[in-house]
């Protein structure tokens, strides 16, 4: 099954994931600490601001880029394994 289909069903067609929902569902991570990674630069995933200039507004993630993280990282598991595996 696609990811983003998947994902679709999952957030009930929404575009944009808060990134609360996102940190608990696929990072297992609180807001604070998702959004000092992303940062960091160690989550690779562009937050969407609702609004300029405003650091207590609404930020989300993208379903599509949400999607693609978790097949990019699906594809780089798949990598590795197969270097494991000969």
């Amino acid at each position: 099954m696609n990811t983003a289909i998947m994902m679709m069903a999952m957030y009930n067609a929404k575009a944009i994931i808060d990134t609360e929902t996102v940190a608990r569902d696929w990072f297992k991570l609180s807001v604070g600490k998702f959004h000092e990674k992303i940062r960091a630069g160690e989550i690779l995933l562009p937050l969407v601001l609702m609004e300029e200039e405003s650091q207590k507004c609404a930020k989300g993630v993208h379903l599509m880029d949400l999607a693609d993280y978790v097949d990019e990282r699906r594809a780089a598991a798949e990598k590795e394994l197969k270097m494991h595996a000969g």
